[in-house]
């Protein structure tokens, strides 16, 4: 029983990533919900793929709903999740959420690197430009 959950996690993953390349942050979203109505074990990669569906969507209200959902769910965040998450509120024009965002990476202690600074940087550019 257990590789079968593993393996609909990972069917389920790699559908969602699909979606998300394709820029179809709709469907990769319906994927996500269809995922959890399945009682599929959520994972911090569907997460950010799903978070990152909505960054490509310019969908930053979403991403950030799902970041929140995804800490409710005990499920564990990672600089991919973040910087997904920051990139949607920047490209969405929520760059007040972008920085409450980057404080709590901060705050959970996990490292910058270039996407997160660009991430960051962008976010508040673009709340600049409006």
């Amino acid at each position: 029983a257990h590789s079968k959950v593993e393996s609909s996690t990972i069917t389920f993953s790699a559908v969602i990533s699909a979606c998300e390349n394709g820029g179809e942050w709709e469907k990769a979203l319906h994927l996500f919900n269809l995922m959890a109505q399945s009682e599929v074990e959520s994972s911090t990669i569907n997460f950010s793929t799903a978070i990152s569906a909505c960054e490509k969507g310019s969908e930053w209200e979403k991403a950030t709903m799902l970041f929140s959902v995804m800490a409710q769910s005990n499920v564990e965040s990672d600089r991919i999740t973040f910087c997904a998450a920051i990139g949607a509120c920047g490209r969405g024009g929520g760059w007040a959420n972008a920085l409450l965002l980057v404080s709590l990476m901060a705050r959970c202690e996990i490292e910058f690197d270039i996407i997160a600074f660009s991430a960051a940087i962008s976010a508040c550019d673009a709340g600049g430009s409006g």
